[in-house]
């Protein structure tokens, strides 16, 4: 049996880390209370491996999770980085993987948004932006769980919203 103790994070990597590492800072000062036990500690992929291989340690790293949070930037619902026709073992004629592997067109984030609909899982959805803008959001998730904005405006600066954040 497997105990779901970890949240998963996801999110474009390329164009969203400072949110991502926005999470973590308050995760590990003691003064913000945000507490979570990060899936990604798990298992370690490499940028170098496999989508399909990837996808596996992605799958391993849900199956332990209780809470899915999806922080959307500008690209989130556009990314493609993870799909098998950009893998080097796709073979674009017949339209088949060259190790005998399913092929699985979905990018990262359109396959983890799907595995934490089949999980049942809690989803967050963040926004790192001012606003909650769903068109940005993958089609899987775009009307599922808590949609929040990561940021505010205060004094004319664009500011984290730490208080939003920790009511999801």
């Amino acid at each position: 049996m497997v105990y779901r103790t970890r949240t998963y994070i996801a999110a474009d990597w390329d164009g969203d880390h400072d949110a991502v590492e926005q999470l973590h800072k308050w995760n590990e000062s003691k003064y913000w209370g945000l507490s979570f036990t990060d899936a990604h500690d798990l298992q370690q992929s490499r940028d170098t491996s496999l989508p399909c291989s990837i996808k596996g340690s992605l799958k391993e790293r849900m199956d332990h999770s209780k809470r899915f949070v999806l922080i959307v930037g500008n690209h989130t619902a556009t990314v493609t980085k993870g799909g098998c026709q950009y893998c080097w073992d796709y073979d674009s004629n017949t339209y088949s993987c060259d190790r005998s592997y399913s092929v699985d067109s979905r990018s990262y984030v359109k396959y983890e948004c799907d595995k934490a609909l089949d999980a049942g899982i809690g989803i967050v959805v963040l926004y790192n932006a001012a606003c909650v803008n769903r068109t940005k959001c993958p089609d899987a998730v775009k009307y599922e769980g808590k949609h929040v904005a990561m940021k505010h405006w205060e004094d004319g600066e664009l500011k984290w919203d730490y208080q939003a954040v920790m009511k999801s």
